[in-house]
C-alpha cells in the first residue's frame, strides 16, 4: 500500500471481485478447476508462523547480504517462513521519493540493485532453507511501474484511457478518488498476459528456488488466474500462497489470507472501545464463513499498518503484548512484521531510507515463546491441522478466556483486556484468579518434539507429522510464563 486511504478502496475492489463472474480460461473456471490448496496445505506450513521483510528498511546496508546475518536469530526466535517484500527494480517514471514505492515493479525477473544481485538473491535463499526457514516473495501481478518494459513490448495488456493511453491506477470505490500516480493497471483480458504473468512467477520458484508468493491486492486479478498459476507452480515444486484478501473463494487458489477482521478488533480493544463480548461476538456470529482448511493470517501490524496507521506504540501502547497474544493463539498463522521484536514504536517511512532501530531486540524472547508454543502444541495448528474455540466465562467482561483442543492436546489462554487489574473465575476452578493490567496466563502442556530454541526440521510434503502430545484430561493443570 501507499496510501492511508486504501483499506477502504480495497474492501471496495475486493467486495467487487467476490461478486463479479470469474474469467475462464481454456473453458475451465476458477470454480470448476480446484487447487491444491483447496484440499490441504505444504506439510511445513501446518504449525508454522510468518515473518515479514522489509530489505531497505531492515538493516543500515538494506542489502540481501546484510539482511543474511540475521537469519541465525530469527531461526533462533522460531520464525518459519520469510515474506519478503517485494524484491524486483523500482520504476523511475513517475517515482514517489527517493527510492520509490517497493510495489512499482519495472522488471519481473529483476533484481532491485540496491538490494544486491540476483546471485545474492538465490544465496539468501538457500542459507535460509538450510536453517529450516523457507521463503515467500511479493509479487504484484495488478500493475506495474510506467516504465517496465512490458509497456511498450506488450502494451496491449495494459488498461487504456479514452485517447489510448495508460494511465495511473485509479480507484473511485471509495470516499474519495484514489491516484496511484507511479504505477498503471494491467488488463486481464488479455489472454498473453496470463501465460506472461505465470511465466515470470515460474521464473523465480524455478531459478532462485523460493517456495511461494503474497498476493498483493489478489482479488483485483482474476480469480481463475491464481488457480491456473498455482498449478503451475506446483509442477515445479510444492509453494505456500498467501493472498492480500478477506474472501473465502480465494482459498480456491491460496493457503492463506488476510485477517484483518481481529485486526480491527485489537485495536479497539488496545483503544478501550471494546472487551471481551466483541471477540466473543466475533467467533461466535462470524460475518463471513470460511472453509475449515483455510488458514487466516493474524496480525498486530504489518507494512501498511505501520507506514500508513500507525506504530504498535499508537494503536496498542501498554497492550502490545496482550494482542500479540491474542494473535498467536487464536485460530490462524500467526504474523510478526520484522522490527517488532526490536519494539518498533516509529512509522517506517515508505518512499525513502528509515532503518529499524532494533534496541538490542527487546522482544525477542516474548516472540520466541509465542512461537514454540505453536511449535509444540497442536491444539494451535493452522487450518484443519489445529483445534477449534470454546470461549470460557469469567465473569468479566475485561477478561477473555478460550481452550483449543486437537487430538489431546489442550491449551488455554486468559487475557486481561483492560488497563486495570481484573478478577475472573473459570468453570471449575475453586477460587477467583487475578491478571494483571493486561497482562495474560497460557497453559498447555511441557514442551514436547522440540529443542534448540527453534522448531524442528519441517517434515517433506506428504510426510507424517510429529507425533501427537500426551493426552489430557482437565483445563490449566500448567503454566507457560512468557516475558
Amino acid at each position: 500500500m501507499r496510501h492511508a486511504a486504501r483499506p477502504l478502496a480495497l474492501l471496495a475492489l475486493s467486495l467487487a471481485a467476490a461478486l463479479a463472474p470469474p474469467l475462464a480460461l481454456a473453458g475451465a473456471s476458477a470454480q470448476q478447476t480446484g487447487s491444491p490448496a483447496a484440499a490441504g496445505h505444504v506439510a511445513w506450513s501446518r504449525n508454522a508462523n510468518i515473518y515479514e521483510v522489509n530489505i531497505r528498511q531492515y538493516t543500515q546496508e538494506g542489502t540481501f547480504n546484510a539482511f543474511a546475518a540475521h537469519l541465525p536469530r530469527l531461526r533462533k526466535m522460531g520464525v518459519d517462513i520469510l515474506w519478503l517484500m517485494p524484491v524486483h527494480p523500482i520504476g523511475e517514471k513517475n517515482r514517489k521519493g527517493p527510492l520509490g514505492s517497493y510495489y512499482a515493479v519495472r522488471d519481473y525477473k529483476g533484481i532491485n540493485p540496491d538490494y544486491g544481485s540476483m546471485d545474492d538473491f538465490k544465496r539468501l535463499v538457500k542459507q535460509a532453507h538450510g536453517l529450516g526457514m523457507r521463503v515467500i516473495i511479493d509479487w504484484v501481478a495488478n500493475h506495474t511501474a510506467f516504465d517496465n518494459p512490458w509497456t511498450t513490448e506488450h502494451s496491449d495488456w495494459y488498461l487504456k484511457n479514452e485517447k489510448g493511453e495508460i494511465y495511473p491506477v485509479t480507484y473511485l470505490e471509495g470516499a474519495e478518488p484514489e491516484y496511484w500516480t507511479d504505477v498503471t493497471g494491467l488488463d486481464w483480458k488479455q489472454p498473453g498476459l496470463w501465460k506472461g504473468m505465470a511465466d515470470a512467477m515460474a521464473f523465480w520458484v524455478r531459478e532462485a528456488g523460493i517456495d511461494g508468493f503474497r498476493a498483493d491486492v489478489s482479488a483485483k486479478v482474476p480469480l481463475a488466474f491464481w488457480v491456473q498459476a498455482r498449478a503451475e507452480l506446483e509442477k515445479i515444486k510444492p509453494v505456500f500462497m498467501l493472498a492480500e484478501a478477506w474472501q473465502p473463494d480465494q482459498h480456491l487458489a491460496f493457503d492463506m489470507t488476510y485477517g484483518w477482521d481481529t485486526l480491527g478488533l485489537f485495536k479497539d480493544i488496545a483503544k478501550g472501545k471494546a472487551d471481551a463480548r466483541a471477540l466473543k461476538d466475533f467467533l461466535a456470529q462470524p460475518k463471513v464463513a470460511y472453509p475449515a482448511h483455510a488458514y487466516r493470517m493474524r496480525f498486530t501490524s504489518n507494512h501498511d499498518e505501520n507506514s500508513w496507521h500507525g506504530s504498535d506504540t499508537e494503536h496498542y501502547g501498554p497492550a502490545f503484548k496482550a494482542m500479540a497474544v491474542l494473535a498467536a493463539t487464536l485460530p490462524g498463522m500467526p504474523l510478526i512484521y520484522g522490527g517488532q521484536e526490536g519494539g518498533l514504536d516509529k512509522r517506517l517511512k515508505f518512499f525513502e531510507k528509515d532503518p529499524i532501530d532494533w534496541k538490542n531486540y527487546p522482544y525477542a524472547d516474548f516472540y520466541a515463546g509465542l512461537l514454540k508454543l505453536k511449535h509444540e502444541n497442536r491444539a494451535l495448528w493452522n487450518g484443519q491441522y489445529g483445534g477449534g474455540v470454546k470461549v470460557l466465562e469469567t465473569g468479566n467482561d475485561k477478561v477473555f478466556a478460550f481452550r483449543r483442543e486437537k487430538d489431546g492436546n489442550v491449551v488455554g489462554v486468559a487475557v486481561n483486556l483492560s488497563g486495570v487489574r481484573q478478577q475472573y473465575s473459570l468453570p471449575g476452578a475453586a477460587a477467583k484468579q487475578t491478571l494483571a493490567a493486561w497482562d495474560y496466563k497460557i497453559d498447555a502442556p511441557k514442551s514436547w518434539g522440540l529443542g534448540g530454541g527453534g522448531a524442528p526440521p519441517p517434515p517433506p510434503r506428504g510426510g507424517p507429522p510429529p507425533p501427537a502430545p500426551p493426552p489430557r484430561s482437565r483445563f490449566l493443570p500448567s503454566s507457560i510464563v512468557l516475558p
